[in-house]
């Protein structure tokens, strides 16, 4: 213990600071971008027309049937042969590994942000739809109005929980060579031999913000119950 040198942390602390930067903006957009495709698969599971209710449930079963990193391994070495095939270009088309990251994440956490949507969904009565169909609303009108805002109410406490779990999962990234933290933190603790340091300090800061995030999740619970 004697050996340890947390100046490192002090030192580096701009390139780790991009790094959580980087880690906080991908676990956003996924996060708003999961909701919303999330939602679009949600109503499409619940639709009367079969054909699109079995093509969204066979995309949600499929994600959430394969581990995140072989997904984010397949998008980033697989698309750009199956683009090149598609269109006949003369080399594969480079996506690169930011942009594979956040359109990973994004069709990743859809379809689990479908499911919690789905029984948001689910959990409203259906004699506040048939009220809405009665004063003369659409469809459309009925989701947007009626369901959807009370779904998302409902659900909001799993839907965070489940926003912790992306924050966690999106240090996967950095196998991609992506400098989030987790990656930033690695380079790091390579480079000036301080795996110790970097190591614990990552798990310190992951742990603050994941039990940070938690309490508010017990808190919206609470608030939530008491609405209801």
């Amino acid at each position: 213990m004697d050996d340890l040198d947390f100046d490192v942390i002090v030192r580096t602390w701009p390139y780790l600071l991009n790094g959580l930067r980087y880690t906080l903006q991908l676990t956003l957009a996924a996060a708003l971008g999961g909701t919303f495709f999330g939602t679009l698969l949600a109503m499409a599971r619940l639709s009367s027309f079969k054909p699109l209710a079995l093509v969204a449930a066979g995309y949600v079963n499929l994600m959430r049937s394969i581990p995140l990193l072989l997904v984010i391994f397949w998008f980033y070495f697989l698309m750009p042969v199956i683009i090149q095939s598609i269109t006949g270009a003369a080399r594969p088309v480079q996506i690169g590994a930011d942009r594979s990251a956040y359109i990973t994440f994004i069709m990743f956490e859809a379809a689990f942000f479908c499911e919690i949507m789905r029984a948001g969904i689910q959990s409203i009565s259906k004699g506040q739809v048939n009220a809405a169909h009665a004063l003369g609303l659409n469809y459309r009108q009925t989701m947007q109005l009626v369901v959807l805002p009370q779904a998302f109410r409902n659900m909001l406490p799993i839907l965070m929980t489940q926003v912790i779990v992306l924050f966690q999962d999106v240090s996967l990234v950095s196998l991609l060579n992506v400098t989030d933290f987790v990656g930033a933190s690695v380079k790091i603790a390579q480079r000036d031999s301080r795996v110790v340091e970097m190591y614990l300090f990552v798990a310190v800061v992951y742990f603050t913000i994941c039990f940070t995030l938690s309490i508010l999740v017990k808190r919206l619970q609470k608030r939530i119950a008491i609405i209801r």
